[in-house]
């Protein structure tokens, strides 16, 4: 899921599955397709339509989508031109 093989570009996806997988439940063993795809589905609009998110300040990730002035939280690192030495 990233261009540059930076694991930074990954942190927001891998903490999205992380949830999924842990709070919702994702990451038991189900009988068939069916009860997977209906847990993923309610799983997802719990997430997007009921779950506060510290990270958006307690806000529901719709509600600060509908928003139209949202300062964004980056996770990649601040230095991206820093020059990294060599050993010779």
């Amino acid at each position: 899921m990233t261009e540059n093989l930076d694991p930074y570009e990954n942190a927001v996806a891998e903490r999205v599955n992380g949830i999924l997988k842990y709070e919702f439940g994702l990451i038991d063993i189900f009988e068939n397709f069916k009860n997977l795809s209906q847990q993923l589905e309610q799983s997802i609009y719990c997430y997007n339509n009921l779950r506060p998110d510290y990270s958006l300040n307690y806000n529901i990730p719709n509600q600060v989508h509908m928003k139209n002035n949202v300062k964004l939280k980056t996770y990649k690192k601040q230095n991206q031109n820093r020059k990294i030495p060599t050993l010779i």
